[in-house]
């Protein structure tokens, strides 16, 4: 497993990382011995970058990343995220940036993680209704005070990064990336280049879609979040196949599979680029990592773009 410095951070990170979401809400029904059993898995086999967030599963995906890793500190990084609010019956309570809720949130995620710090805190979401300033001020403080080590933003334009790394710098930005999901070349990740910003793409492989195993509405558990998706109607599911034709037929001429051609061209798109796919089940995992022996010419990958279809659907519901 190759790994590389994380934006100008002292942060080691592999190649590929491990999204952690879907091992506790959102993705129907997951076995906590299989989830562990998959992050050790992926901690023997290279993977040392976990990625979660206080709102998954309301705080028990975090919780299970400090089971899982008790006792196994060195090497291991592990992000988390604070700013989605979540009610106690476990609906969602808007965004919250506010300072003091910063903080608390700090506090209740190393309890859960079982740690003394964290490698690296993300805000979740921009609070619409408090200055970025005051929020990313907060989260300084919470690294002076050695609680967070560096720091993250998701799903923020370039104004905020530049708004942002003025009161603080910022190691990671994290937003949706993929084949069907290319919103970040819009500004954003000209911009983490300009500050050496690493670039976390997170649902690399279009929230499963582009594995090919998702072709209609049936194949997602009655309980699967994904089924209140623009995307994941089934007009959209039917238009959108075109990228499933695509990935097949690159994945056959190439002698792989759909998910690792559209985790590779994510991994093209640049070394400072580091995807966090998800997945409960080592089988997947090790196809997943199978990614990084693929590669691609500049003559395929322009190619490759050239065909890329019109996406249909927003990316929330």
């Amino acid at each position: 497993m190759k790994t590389f410095q994380l934006g100008h951070s002292n942060l080691i990170i592999s190649r590929l990382g491990l999204g952690c979401m879907g091992m506790s809400e959102f993705y129907g029904p997951s076995d906590e011995n299989d989830c562990i059993n998959t992050l050790h898995t992926a901690l023997d086999l290279g993977v040392n970058f976990f990625d979660t967030a206080d709102m998954y599963g309301c705080g028990r995906n975090e919780a299970l990343l400090g089971k899982a890793f008790a006792g196994r500190r060195d090497g291991i990084v592990l992000a988390t995220k604070f700013g989605v609010v979540r009610t106690e019956d476990g609906g969602f309570g808007g965004i919250c940036g506010k300072p003091d809720y910063v903080k608390a949130c700090c506090d209740k995620s190393l309890e859960r993680l079982g740690r003394d710090n964290i490698d690296l805190y993300y805000a979740h979401r921009v609070d619409p209704e408090v200055a970025l300033e005051d929020t990313v001020g907060a989260m300084a403080e919470l690294v002076a005070a050695g609680k967070v080590r560096y720091l993250g933003l998701s799903e923020v334009t370039p104004e905020q990064i530049e708004r942002a790394c003025a009161v603080h710098p910022v190691t990671a930005v994290q937003s949706e990336y993929s084949l069907w999901s290319r919103e970040p070349e819009d500004g954003v990740l000209q911009a983490c280049r300009e500050h050496d910003i690493g670039f976390v793409s997170y649902s690399p492989l279009g929230r499963g879609f582009l594995t090919g195993a998702i072709t209609s509405r049936e194949d997602l558990a009655e309980s699967d979040g994904r089924r209140r998706f623009a995307r994941f109607q089934e007009e959209a599911l039917e238009k959108n196949r075109r990228y499933l034709d695509l990935v097949r037929r690159i994945a056959s001429e190439k002698n792989a599979t759909p998910a690792q051609v559209a985790l590779a061209w994510v991994l093209h798109q640049g070394e400072d680029i580091f995807p966090i796919p998800g997945t409960r089940r080592v089988p997947r995992l090790k196809e997943n990592l199978g990614a990084l022996e693929l590669r691609f010419s500049e003559e395929e990958l322009a190619a490759l773009r050239a065909e890329l279809p019109q996406t249909f659907g927003g990316r929330y519901q």
